[in-house]
């Protein structure tokens, strides 16, 4: 059996679903190929149950500090493993079922539940039957990544697939990769009770490519857990069927290991490799970020399978994009966003616009602040880290932020605003800052910056001049 459409979408995750809001104002000749689990990564086992996690983490933890509250019985709180894991699901199953009871749910026969697998560039086998479409969207997502060595270690060496998914927590956990959902996991899971070991090959975590913030972030996280850095876990079995973690010098034993080390685009299945294209180390083709366009065929890439933004804001972006041309048979060219990426650890780890690295720092200015003296966040027990914002020499125009801070991902928004929109360090100082607020620390480092960069140091820089009094009274 043959069918023939406009558009054939692949994979029904976030970026499938807002490429199929795109394309349905345009055509209703479309289907939707999905033969995974429906519900999106973030809803099922990424972004939205880790931070239902979170949160029953810093609840927990927070029986600390509520004797100098003068709370008492803070330290009789116990967690029930069982019932902290059901109420994660719980939670996690709503978010799925809002998902599923969307544009999934009235899809109907255009929906096809099947793995798809491309004959040529616009022909498209499925179980049973070949779609024919005009245009093609790849939206497929991606999964973890284990070691194939590691996989004989059965359930005791686990990704957030199945994280969620056990009927309660073990006495210790390794965490390998102490990149975004490492770093967020592996505090959470110490936060529960749980014996936590991170393990991060390179010398920084969080993605952090600034020196400094990552020393203050590394330096937060170890007064919760051992963090080893710059060294490759090994593995290897245990006493009484516990996993030895080597890395260097170090070694633990542990109940389970948690790997986050990364993801890979789910295109290797696609037959991507049969339509001359060309293609990556991880078979993912080169595309248009702009477009989300393949060039030489009717193809259109978003989301994770494109392996270059794996963050769901951007998935949504991509799609629609995606989904925009692909209905209309246009390459149209959109402006992607500031880049922002947030890791919801204690202090917020937060990169926004422009990475350090990436810098010329010879045209550069730099703003430090630091949160230990910070009197909001002290009152939250929280007063650690540091925010250090970029801007370009010539006008002072901020150009990228790296932070480890209180309500980093506030901080991390205000700031990817005002880069968005081309704001120098003066004028994000003239915005209105509430006391006492976090925000206003960062105000620190804008004058910092401003300092170097106004004409007209007599005046307060916060503020703008209206008018001259001399030049008044001559006018009158």
């Amino acid at each position: 059996m043959e069918r023939e459409v406009d558009v054939a979408i692949i994979g029904a995750g976030t970026a499938g679903l807002f490429a199929l809001r795109q394309v349905k104002r345009v055509t209703d000749s479309y289907v939707v190929i999905d033969g995974g689990q429906l519900g999106t990564t973030c809803a099922r086992v990424g972004c939205m149950p880790s931070k239902v996690m979170i949160q029953t983490a810093e609840d927990h933890h927070h029986r600390h500090a509520l004797a100098y509250e003068g709370i008492e019985g803070g330290m009789q709180i116990a967690l029930h493993s069982p019932r902290a894991l059901e109420y994660v699901r719980k939670m996690r199953d709503s978010f799925v079922e809002h998902v599923m009871g969307g544009p999934v749910s009235k899809l109907g026969d255009k929906l096809i539940r099947s793995h798809a697998r491309f004959r040529a560039p616009g022909v498209i086998e499925v179980e049973g039957s070949t779609v024919r479409a005009k245009r093609v969207i790849v939206a497929t997502g991606s999964r973890p990544v284990v070691p194939r060595a590691w996989q004989a270690f059965g359930d005791r060496v686990i990704t957030t697939d199945q994280l969620f998914e056990q009927p309660s927590l073990p006495n210790s956990m390794a965490v390998l990769g102490l990149g975004v959902i490492g770093l967020e996991l592996g505090q959470a899971l110490a936060r529960l009770g749980v014996e936590v070991t991170g393990v991060e090959m390179l010398q920084r975590v969080g993605g952090l490519g600034d020196d400094d913030v990552n020393a203050a972030a590394v330096e937060a996280m170890r007064e919760e857990f051992p963090i080893w850095l710059g060294e490759k876990a090994q593995l290897a079995e245990g006493a009484d069927g516990r996993v030895r973690v080597s890395a260097g010098d170090k070694s633990v034993e542990v109940d389970q290991v948690l790997v986050a080390a990364g993801r890979t685009p789910n295109v290797d299945g696609l037959g991507l490799d049969m339509l001359g294209l060309e293609l990556d180390d991880r078979g993912v083709p080169a595309y248009d970020p702009e477009t989300m366009k393949v060039p030489g065929a009717p193809i259109y890439i978003a989301g994770d399978a494109n392996a270059e933004l794996p963050l769901q804001h951007e998935a949504r972006d991509e799609g629609q994009i995606a989904g925009y041309n692909a209905a209309r048979g246009t390459a149209q060219c959109f402006r992607r966003r500031a880049p922002l990426s947030i890791v919801f650890s204690q202090p917020n780890v937060v990169t926004v616009g422009e990475s350090w690295e990436k810098l010329a720092r010879e045209d550069v200015l730099v703003g430090t602040c630091r949160f230990d003296g910070d009197q909001r966040s002290r009152i939250k027990h929280a007063n650690r880290g540091v925010a250090r914002i970029y801007a370009d020499r010539r006008d002072g125009r901020l150009r990228g932020a790296s932070m480890a801070a209180p309500d980093g991902e506030h901080l991390g928004h205000l700031f990817a605003l005002a880069i968005q929109q081309g704001l120098t360090a003066v004028d994000v100082l003239r915005m209105p800052f509430y006391h006492p607020t976090v925000e206003e620390r960062v105000q620190d480092a804008l004058r910092e910056i401003a300092g170097q960069t106004e004409r007209q140091p007599d005046q307060p820089v916060d503020l703008e001049l209206l008018h001259d009094d001399a030049q008044r009274q001559a006018a009158e």
